[in-house]
């Protein structure tokens, strides 16, 4: 299949058509009378094929480095973005998702007669209180429809034998198939969370408790109490979602159990969404808010909303109390820079080696320039090699990213959605891109070869690669800078990840067992016989009981405490609810006061223990005046008893919040503590269980150890240390091709020096010494630029950490370290085999 171009006969153009290659006049006929030419492209293209093949065979090592390094960057590109894709894709199922808004709000404590200063995005949360909901629905005909949830909760799910406490499902309003996309397989969705004690199972719970059956119509006994009736079976909630529910329970349900809050603006365990009427723009709606906000709640001064983005919430909300998992923007920008730093690495080596080894194939440009070549058509002849290298490069890189999706899941921890490598689109766009890269690649060798002059080529009087040393240098320098700012944040990374594991976080959390009996009435009236029974077995050594542990959710409480003036400030600090055992057995320390005893009679209704956070907090920089002060909370009256020291309570991305830990009574307990000795767990944990299904018949034995579930937290750290350290291997990897690849050439390029300087008597180390030293200067002069530009930015990263390491020196002398070890032994190879090279094979032509 040929392409006609008309053309006008110019003056000269026979000189032009017998200046082209021979085989290109061979197809090239030019008609006289009709005064155009035939020009045949597949016939040019092959003639291209054929030339760029045999250069790229004749330089097979080369070759190899080239689509080595192209295809492990594009292989790295292509898994990359598809985690990038992951992350940005949370709540984008849902198909009215542009409609949907989320109500953040705030409650900051304002003091009498002070005007609240404004608040800022950290100041708010997701959680809050019931009535918000109808009267946004009441106020505003903007609203469509309003949705509510609770917390997630955990609760005993019972059919026949089978018997299971589920966690995670949530009182709904019955609205929510009207807002989200959830799939519903069995029942009416808008009839579904209608009536009070019905439950829709998510078909992952379903197929647990009924197999394959249809459950709609069957009972689930719930805490061996109520019966729940299945109305709905729906599709699991997807990977990428922030909702993480199991199933979901109507609120007539809790309407049922507690009506009371949900007229209460004071209380708070509500997540509110809205669903904006077509073009409703969240402006004006904003607009409004303030004055919502006055004529609802005119009590509480410190109470604000706003309105976010359902969308917006994984990587975009600052707000805290968030209803499901949440990402980091940072980490997003983190990886799309190593993606961008890793291709630019790849294109260097490519640029390197092409301009490096332009002096072999001066001559042939020469020639050809002679034979009336243009220089256009050589642009384009080398730009078609290295967009036939990027292609070979893509091919591999397709092959390579399909095990590496796998890969990247496993570090990730994260079910990334598959994708379907034979869909002809994905070939598309990687050809797309391979041409992209082959010509972002290609554009400066290509100009740089078809730039030289015949005559000087061909006298011998030109050194094609005189030029481009500077060029190169700097770009050896360039993509070194980029493997030592990548080997430094993963020193640093990891340093982070120990630091969080080692830090001494004030409370005892090794040989520590948690036993989760979930607010059961039964366990919670015999709670101190259990303790007892549970501590009399072979390998414990303490018992005590909680509401939570740390590393657990912590609800707030408005609490009055006694100032220094005498006045009772009133605060908003966390709450522990904790029993007389608690602090001895975590062996949190006391810095004034004692802790709770049961040889005082009234410290169970008139005690209080604080930390030094909330200390200050009411004003006591001597946290010992704290003790004996007044205090008011949730309806108990009392007396401070003791401090005991900041400890951290939550994981280390938090600075220490203030924290009241009052006494519990056995209907507030959830927990049980047990510290084990370490010497023979299995028995131990074999006795416990014994007594526990005993003593407690009705609740299966639920555990966990407390180090685990802690360090559970910084989860996300480590799979982002495992992608980072991941990543940036083979970044220094692609670095090190192109480092070998010039060190071969350099190598190449000075043989007879080496030979005569072999046979002048230098050793070998000297000669290794000679051949490397060029290259760990410019590896040197990367470590300088690197410093303060990897200071800067793992400062950043590490900002979300309230405890963190500190950046030093001796952070860049290590990745400084590893670089030049690891250019030492990519050059030592190469540059101790010329070395050791007989002299004689190299001068005997001379």
């Amino acid at each position: 299949m040929g392409c006609i171009i008309t053309v006008h006969q110019p003056p000269g153009f026979e000189h032009w058509r017998t200046a082209m290659p021979p085989v290109l006049q061979a197809k090239c006929e030019w008609h006289r009378a009709c005064k155009f030419t035939v020009l045949n492209l597949p016939t040019m293209f092959r003639h291209y094929f054929q030339i760029a093949w045999r250069n790229l065979m004749k330089r097979k090592f080369y070759t190899l480095i080239n689509v080595a390094g192209l295809a492990i960057g594009m292989t790295c590109c292509m898994l990359i973005s598809v985690y990038l894709y992951h992350e940005n894709s949370y709540d984008q199922y849902h198909t009215k998702r542009d409609r949907i808004y989320r109500v953040v709000q705030t409650f900051r404590n304002v003091e009498p007669g002070t005007k609240p200063v404004a608040a800022t995005p950290k100041d708010y949360q997701v959680w809050g209180c019931a009535p918000l909901g109808p009267a946004l629905q009441a106020d505003f005909p903007e609203i469509e429809r309003v949705v509510q949830f609770m917390s997630p909760n955990s609760l005993l799910l019972q059919n026949g034998d089978k018997r299971v406490q589920q966690d995670n499902l949530l009182f709904m309003d019955s609205t929510a198939f009207d807002v989200f996309s959830w799939k519903m397989i069995n029942g009416d969705p808008h009839t579904a969370l209608t009536a009070p004690f019905s439950i829709v199972l998510t078909k992952s719970v379903a197929q647990k408790f009924f197999g394959n059956k249809n459950p709609v119509g069957q009972a689930l006994q719930v805490d061996n109490q109520t019966n729940f009736m299945v109305t709905g079976v729906m599709e699991d909630v997807p990977p990428n979602s922030q909702f993480t529910f199991n199933g979901l329970i109507s609120m007539t349900t809790m309407h049922k159990f507690r009506e009371e809050i949900f007229g209460w603006w004071g209380y708070v365990d509500f997540y509110t969404y809205l669903l904006l009427k077509e073009n409703t723009d969240i402006k004006s709606l904003q607009a409004k808010a303030d004055q919502f906000v006055k004529r609802r709640n005119p009590d509480d001064k410190g109470y604000g909303i706003k309105f976010e983005k359902m969308t917006d919430a994984y990587l975009h909300s600052l707000a805290i109390r968030q209803p499901g998992p949440t990402g980091s923007l940072l980490n997003v920008s983190l990886f799309l820079c190593i993606a961008i730093f890793i291709m630019l690495i790849a294109c260097i080596n490519f640029m390197n080696l092409s301009t490096a080894r332009s002096l072999e194939r001066a001559k042939e440009v020469g020639v050809r320039k002679v034979l009336g070549v243009r220089p256009t058509s050589l642009m384009w002849q080398f730009l078609f090699e290295s967009i036939l290298l990027s292609l070979a490069a893509a091919i591999i890189a397709i092959v390579l990213a399909k095990p590496g999706i796998a890969l990247i899941e496993r570090l990730s921890g994260k079910e990334i959605a598959y994708v379907n490598f034979f869909n002809p689109w994905l070939f598309i766009a990687m050809a797309g891109f391979a041409v992209v890269v082959g010509i972002g690649a290609g554009i400066y060798p290509a100009w740089f070869l078809s730039g030289f002059r015949a005559i000087s080529v061909l006298k011998g009087k030109f050194n094609p690669a005189s030029g481009s040393v500077s060029l190169r240098k700097a770009l050896v320098v360039f993509q070194f800078t980029l493997s030592i700012a990548l080997i430094a944040g993963t020193i640093i990374v990891f340093n982070q990840l120990k630091y969080l594991n080692r830090h001494d976080l004030g409370f005892k959390k090794d040989q520590m067992l948690i036993i989760n009996f979930e607010d059961d009435s039964k366990v919670q009236q015999n709670i101190e016989a259990i303790k007892k029974a549970i501590a009399d077995q072979p390998g414990v050594v303490s018992v005590a009981a909680s509401r939570a542990v740390p590393g657990e959710f912590l609800p707030n409480a408005g609490t009055q405490i006694q100032t220094p003036d005498g006045q009772m400030g009133f605060r908003i600090p966390l709450i522990y609810e904790i029993d007389f055992d608690f602090i001895p057995l975590y062996h949190i320390p006391l810095i004034a006061g004692r802790a709770y005893s049961r040889t005082h009679l009234t410290d169970s209704a008139q005690g209080m223990i604080i930390n030094e956070a909330a200390a200050k907090l009411y004003g006591y920089t001597n946290p010992a005046d704290a003790v004996g002060r007044k205090f008011d909370q949730w309806g108990r009256k009392g007396t401070i008893v003791g401090v005991v020291k900041d400890f951290n309570f939550r994981s280390l991305h938090q600075a220490v919040e203030p924290l009241t830990l009052r006494y519990g009574y056995p209907n507030a307990l959830s927990r049980i503590s047990v510290a084990i000795k370490g010497d023979n767990i299995p028995s131990t944990l074999a006795h416990v269980r014994t007594t526990w299904d005993k003593m407690a018949p009705q609740r299966p034995f639920m555990y966990h150890f407390l180090d685990e579930s802690f360090n559970a937290q910084y989860q996300a750290d480590q799979h982002f240390g495992q992608l980072f350290t991941f990543f940036s291997c083979l970044a220094i990897c692609i670095a090190c091709l192109g480092l070998l690849g010039l060190s071969t050439f350099m190598a190449q390029q000075r043989v007879k020096e080496i030979g005569v300087r072999k046979v002048l008597g230098s050793s070998v180390s000297g000669i290794v010494v000679l051949l490397s030293k060029d290259f760990i200067k410019l590896v040197l002069i990367a470590i300088v630029i690197a410093v303060p530009l990897s200071t800067w930015a793992m400062n950043e990263s590490l900002k979300d950490f309230a405890y963190r390491v500190s950046v030093g020196p001796i952070i860049f002398l290590e990745a400084g370290l590893i670089t030049v070890g690891v250019a030492l032994l990519t050059i030592a190879w190469q540059s101790v085999k010329a070395a050791r090279a007989n002299p004689v094979q190299s001068l005997r032509n001379e």
